[in-house]
């Protein structure tokens, strides 16, 4: 009883405007607050309700309190997801070449798009560059052709050659 003070009734609800954090000891107060959500490129600010100190430290929310910033997250990974297909099909890019040029492997793109795995930081800042400036794809293919032209040791190897394998040959310094 001595933790929370002055009831209203918000709703049909009996909500109590102020209450004690349980680990800080801060006097919290009903409120609503901007919270700021954000997919790749996009963001947006939700208001949350919650119990808030008078300070930027701990708040408290529900499950229903933070519906909203649920379903704004939500909607921007659907946002962004399309997003990425778009860049991708102006780029004239495939699923499997963006996941080789961008980063992410061959599967990424599909994951991407779907809105399944949102894009790492380094992919949204490729992708959001590439938007700006699609005369760049050209750089970046050139750059991953040649990083594959390299061996596991780091010594390039031409196009076309394959490298052999050292498996099963003895080395001639140790016969």
């Amino acid at each position: 009883a001595d933790r929370c003070r002055a009831d209203i009734v918000q709703g049909g609800l009996k909500v109590t405007q102020t209450r004690i954090h349980p680990e800080t000891g801060q006097v919290l107060r009903r409120a609503n607050r901007l919270q700021a959500v954000s997919v790749g490129s996009l963001s947006r600010e939700v208001e949350v309700p919650g119990w808030y100190p008078d300070d930027d430290s701990d708040s408290i929310h529900s499950g229903a309190d933070l519906q909203a910033l649920d379903l704004a997250y939500l909607e921007l990974r659907a946002a962004y997801a399309a997003r990425v297909k778009t860049v991708r099909k102006k780029l004239g890019l495939t699923q499997e070449e963006a996941g080789r040029i961008i980063g992410g492997g061959r599967r990424a793109f599909q994951k991407y798009e779907s809105g399944t795995t949102p894009p790492s930081e380094a992919a949204v800042g490729l992708i959001e560059i590439l938007d700006r400036h699609p005369e760049e794809v050209e750089m970046l293919r050139n750059l991953r052709t040649l990083a594959t032209r390299e061996g596991a040791d780091g010594r390039f190897r031409p196009t076309g050659k394959k490298a052999t394998s050292t498996k099963g040959t003895r080395n001639a310094a140790a016969a």
